[in-house]
């Protein structure tokens, strides 16, 4: 009987360990089941896909895989917080901001962390969380919305484009402390990027500017994390 219970009990950490090696290798996510506290880690990497599909040789983060677990991470009473890395080139502006909405609109106690890039829509996704942490050597590029390139790749208005642009600002204003009028002129700069219009702005900068709430990397991101948690109310009663 003990012999059947055991070989339950390995046929059931066996299947555990592919779940969990399956969600990684498809959504870039992993929870964190011995820890202080039960972490679910949600990785935005490469370029975001929104309603219209890739080419198989970009790397890519599809929203309609992030949207539905941002939801069952939010009603999920057994996680109690939520790690956010970001190495983003940015990608679809509605697709972007709309995971950003939903993160900021959490219960669960979120932070953020940049390493290598959370450029474009990526700023918005960076700032979206509780806190937010960067890297030194991570980098985030501020440009206006623009029809091709890493932004946005279907055709609207001129209209469409300047509302979508006041609403990424006034998102990222809201959800950092980083002033209109030194968002809007980086935003605006045309003396650093060859070609284009915008700033790139390294880790200790954005957090001078109040861009991102602090510098450092992933031991400070879940530090801040646990404490976030043990001071929080519960969410559920």
């Amino acid at each position: 009987m003990n012999g059947n219970n055991n070989e339950n009990t390995e046929k059931d950490m066996t299947e555990k360990k592919l779940d969990e090696a399956e969600l990684i290798e498809k959504l870039g996510e992993t929870v964190s089941q011995n820890s202080k506290h039960l972490i679910h880690c949600l990785t935005v990497i490469g370029q975001i896909e929104g309603h219209y599909v890739l080419g198989e040789s970009n790397k890519t983060t599809k929203y309609e895989h992030i949207i539905p677990s941002l939801v069952a991470i939010e009603q999920d009473r057994s996680v109690e917080g939520l790690m956010i890395i970001l190495n983003t080139v940015g990608g679809d502006v509605e697709a972007g901001l709309a995971i950003a909405e939903l993160i900021a609109g959490m219960k669960t106690p979120t932070v953020s962390l940049v390493v290598g890039g959370g450029h474009s829509i990526g700023v918005p996704l960076a700032v979206s969380a509780k806190k937010s942490f960067i890297v030194p050597t991570a980098s985030m590029t501020i440009h206006p919305v623009r029809m091709n390139g890493t932004v946005l790749g279907v055709p609207q208005t001129l209209t469409y484009f300047d509302k979508m642009q006041d609403r990424i600002i006034n998102f990222v204003i809201e959800n950092s402390n980083i002033s209109e009028a030194d968002f809007r002129r980086l935003l605006m700069n045309t003396e650093e990027l060859v070609m284009d219009v915008g700033s790139v702005v390294e880790g200790t900068d954005a957090v001078k500017l109040g861009l991102i709430d602090s510098l450092g990397g992933l031991s400070d991101a879940m530090e801040c994390l646990y404490e976030m948690i043990e001071s929080s109310e519960p969410r559920y009663i």
